[in-house]
């Protein structure tokens, strides 16, 4: 009992969900405020970098964070918003180090936001995720299958030992 409650794949799925999740619920707070007030995050951050369209950038920072955060929570469509989120967080750094220098203070909260989505981005959302409940709804039972195969192969293999003695299981003679 022990050995099935330690096992890597649940531990691995649980570290994932606690990532998820926890990295959602603490971004997801810095895309409300920027939405709270897009002019002062533009004027601070956008336009500090002389990107085109500040505004309309603004407002793409801080979609990405809200909508990508809900994405990380819920595990749906979950590389998508880590996707997402890593852009948001790569200008974010960026702005840090050309505005401050490698100033530890800003980067460590950026960095670590990086990291975590980076690690979701390539590993993905894990078993305990909407996600995996989609692939497992429309994936195809390949118990079953096997199964089905297993039969059609020995009511073949039947038909033919009745027939021809010299016909090997793989259909070579």
């Amino acid at each position: 009992m022990i050995r099935a409650f330690l096992t890597k794949p649940f531990l691995a799925d649980a570290g994932l969900l606690v990532l998820r999740v926890f990295t959602g619920v603490l971004l997801i707070h810095h895309g409300y405020e920027k939405l709270a007030n897009i002019d002062n995050f533009a004027d601070a951050f956008v336009r500090p970098l002389g990107l085109p369209f500040p505004i309309t950038l603004s407002y793409i920072a801080a979609f990405s964070e809200v909508g990508g955060s809900w994405l990380l929570i819920t595990g749906l469509l979950t590389r998508f918003g880590a996707l997402a989120i890593l852009g948001t967080m790569s200008v974010a750094i960026y702005h840090a180090i050309s505005t401050s220098g490698f100033n530890i203070y800003l980067l460590e909260l950026l960095g670590l936001y990086f990291a975590s989505v980076a690690a979701i981005l390539a590993v993905g959302p894990g078993r305990l995720s909407v996600d995996e409940l989609i692939v497992r709804r429309f994936a195809p039972d390949t118990r079953s299958q096997a199964s089905r195969l297993e039969a059609a192969f020995a009511a073949n293999n039947e038909s033919v030992n009745g027939a021809k003695a010299d016909v090997v299981a793989d259909g070579v003679s």
